[in-house]
C-alpha cells in the first residue's frame, strides 16, 4: 500500500518561507507519478482544502488554489519519490496541518478524490 510521510512544517513569521516534503513508498508495481498527487491543508473546525495538485494526464499543468497562487510552488523529484511544496510570503491564514495525498484521480481537488494520505505536518505562521 502507498505510504506518504510529510516533513518540513514549523513556526515561521509572516513573510517567511517553508518547504514541505512528502516521501512516498509502496506503489504496488506503479510509479509515484502514475498517481494524481496533491497537497491539502486543514484547520480545526474547517474542511480539508485542496492547495495544489498534479496529474499524469495533465502534463506541465499544476493546480493552485487562488489564495496561494504566486506564493506556493509544487515540485517533484520522482527519482526520490518525493514531492515538495515551497511556501513563500507566508501569511497567518496559511497556518494549518498540511497533508500530501495520492490517488487514482485526474486533478482531483477534494479529499474524496484521493486514496492515500500522509500523517500531516503543522505549519504555523505568526503575525
Amino acid at each position: 500500500e502507498v505510504q506518504l510521510v510529510e516533513s518540513g512544517g514549523g513556526l515561521v513569521q509572516a513573510g517567511g518561507s517553508l518547504r514541505l516534503s512528502c516521501v512516498a513508498s509502496g506503489f504496488n508495481g506503479y510509479n509515484f507519478d502514475d498517481y494524481g498527487i496533491g497537497w491539502f491543508r486543514q484547520v480545526p473546525g474547517k474542511e480539508r482544502e485542496g492547495v495544489s495538485c498534479i496529474s499524469p494526464v495533465a502534463v506541465n499543468y499544476t493546480y493552485y488554489v487562488d489564495s496561494v497562487k504566486g506564493r506556493f510552488t509544487f515540485s517533484s523529484d520522482m527519482a526520490k519519490n518525493t514531492i515538495y511544496l515551497q511556501m513563500d510570503d507566508l501569511k497567518p491564514e496559511d497556518s494549518a496541518v498540511y497533508y500530501c495525498a495520492a490517488g487514482w484521480t485526474s486533478m482531483g481537488r477534494v479529499p474524496r478524490d484521493y486514496d492515500y494520505w500522509g500523517q500531516g505536518t503543522q505549519v504555523s505562521v505568526s503575525s
